[in-house]
């Protein structure tokens, strides 16, 4: 069949859940045996995320082919098991640069160029994804809320589609009915709004998803469809949930998906059962026994270490506990509070970053740690942490430290990378994307992965495991047991005659699903339950 084309849009408030009914809408059509893709395009003009602050935009996912994207491509690939790529993730500044690299070359010689035709015209070509891999179906979500400047252009590309695919092309619309505590009443003048901005736009919303804190009866949902002209069984409510991962079943209960089929023309069939999907939430459920983390980073806000946090709780699902999260400021951990810090917890995860702030209060989680044998996870900055103080009070080089921290460190344990010392650029010029790594035999990370001896992993980084004192450590007792066999770098670490003391240089949170979750968070909260 031809492809089909769904536009996710968002109004009255931004934050509602796109991302999440995105990757459901994928979810749900995956399961009815449909070749899916989502993509997300941002209206902000950075050319990606990967410059921007994680208390502005939260954590920036990696894709496998390097490049930095928005949050809401780690949903879509936790959710989905697909795996996302640059095409996947747009910005107003991709798509604007495109555009004038485009002009300066000499494309439109003789024209003047303006935002519409050219820039929408980029837009609609990217939203089409005329690649060589064919889907049934690609999920378009467009960040922002309706009525923003920055996605108008955004909004006249998904105008021209809508006319241009005819039946091909659905738009889904996700609003708010908030709920007046005083007045003890839900209100939706909000969507009614939402969906007229719309509307002046062009668009006519087929699909409307209401996000709320309170059930909504049929009489309300009858208001909203008779307001906004969209069919009663196409008014779907979008309920706070006791997890994110029971939203597509409740989608898939009101028939969101059939809607979405029935809209394009194509005959529903029989409802999936989706057995592994359910099978996992019945052990969510039942996973009640709580394994406390300690998450040891600086930046004081859930979606800065999103995949992380997900990672750990779909690895306690899986061990049949519930890993309960407690977020630790590492530039507030000192020598003297660790501790107090630290008391009660069944592991310890050290946080991936970037810059001085904060690290010297990981080099003290690590060092509470390794010194009282607690399970340790250290990710990218975090492994480098577990190396700086390893050095520091096991090799006895006091003034150890990553060269990123202190240039003229006379024991640079943590370098720059060979290529990285020409770089001038900052945006997406670390090493970034899979990598290989070898492991080493007999290991305790080669036994979370099983039968694997040559891993793939993804990478943010610029600094890495300076192999000058490579010897020194094997030899005092922290082994070097993941190579890339390519450069030569150590990608992992881990100390044997501890519990579970182990740091990767590289992302394992972002190889983390919902029907597949990463090995060593598995083995890592296996160990941290053995220790509760």
């Amino acid at each position: 069949m031809d492809t089909k084309y769904i536009f996710v849009t968002g109004g009255v408030v931004s934050s509602l859940g796109k991302g999440i009914i995105a990757a459901s809408i994928g979810k749900l059509l995956q399961a009815r045996g449909y070749k899916v893709t989502i993509q997300k395009f941002d209206p902000y003009i950075n050319i990606d995320p990967g410059t921007l602050n994680p208390y502005e935009h939260g954590e920036c996912y990696v894709t496998e082919d390097g490049f930095e994207t928005d949050l809401d491509l780690g949903h879509y690939e936790r959710f989905t098991g697909i795996h996302t790529t640059r095409n996947n993730s747009i910005t107003t500044g991709r798509i604007y640069k495109t555009v004038i690299d485009r002009e300066r070359h000499g494309d439109y010689l003789g024209k003047t160029i303006q935002v519409v035709p050219h820039i929408t015209d980029e837009i609609k070509r990217r939203m089409l994804r005329d690649l060589n891999e064919a889907f049934d179906f690609v999920i378009t979500e467009v960040g922002g809320t309706i009525g923003d400047i920055e996605s108008a252009p955004f909004m006249e590309a998904i105008r021209q589609l809508r006319w241009q695919l005819g039946r091909d092309a659905v738009c889904v619309h996700l609003t708010y009915v908030p709920y007046l505590k005083a007045a003890d009443e839900l209100k939706t003048k909000p969507t009614q709004h939402s969906v007229k901005e719309l509307q002046s736009m062009g668009i006519q919303p087929d699909i409307l998803v209401l996000r709320t804190e309170r059930h909504l009866d049929d009489a309300m949902r009858m208001k909203v469809a008779s307001f906004c002209n969209v069919d009663l069984e196409c008014v779907v409510q979008s309920e706070d949930m006791p997890s994110i991962y029971e939203v597509p079943v409740s989608m898939q209960q009101q028939g969101l998906d059939a809607a979405i089929l029935r809209k394009i023309g194509i005959p529903v069939g029989e409802t999936p059962a989706m057995k592994p999907w359910h099978d996992f939430l019945c052990k969510q459920r039942n996973a009640t026994r709580e394994v406390h983390i300690g998450l040891v980073g600086k930046y004081d806000l859930q979606d800065a270490y999103k995949s992380i946090r997900e990672s750990l709780n779909l690895a306690g699902i899986y061990n049949d506990v519930k890993a309960k999260i407690h977020f630790v400021n590492s530039e507030e951990v000192t020598a003297l509070n660790v501790a107090e810090k630290l008391d009660g917890m069944a592991g310890v995860l050290i946080c991936p970053g970037f810059g001085q702030r904060g690290i010297e209060g990981k080099i003290i989680a690590a060092e509470y740690g390794r010194v009282h044998d607690v399970p340790t996870f250290g990710i990218c900055l975090g492994m480098q942490m577990m190396v700086v103080e390893f050095a520091r009070n096991v090799l006895g080089y006091q003034d150890a430290n990553s060269s990123e921290m202190s240039s003229d460190t006379k024991h640079p344990v943590i370098d720059l990378m060979e290529e990285q010392k020409s770089v001038t650029n900052m945006g997406g010029t670390m090493r970034l994307g899979a990598y290989e790594c070898e492991l080493v035999k007999g290991s305790r990370v080669s036994e979370a992965y099983g039968e694997e001896t040559l891993i793939k992993e993804r990478h943010r980084h610029r600094y890495e495991f300076n192999n000058k004192y490579k010897e020194e450590y094997e030899a005092k007792g922290m082994r070097c047991v993941g190579v890339n066999p390519a450069a030569d770098l150590v990608e992992i670490v881990e100390i044997p005659d501890k519990r579970w003391y182990i740091g990767t240089q590289f992302h394992p949170e972002y190889s983390s699903t919902v029907l597949h979750p990463h090995p060593l968070f598995m083995s890592f909260i296996k160990e941290c339950a053995a220790n509760s």
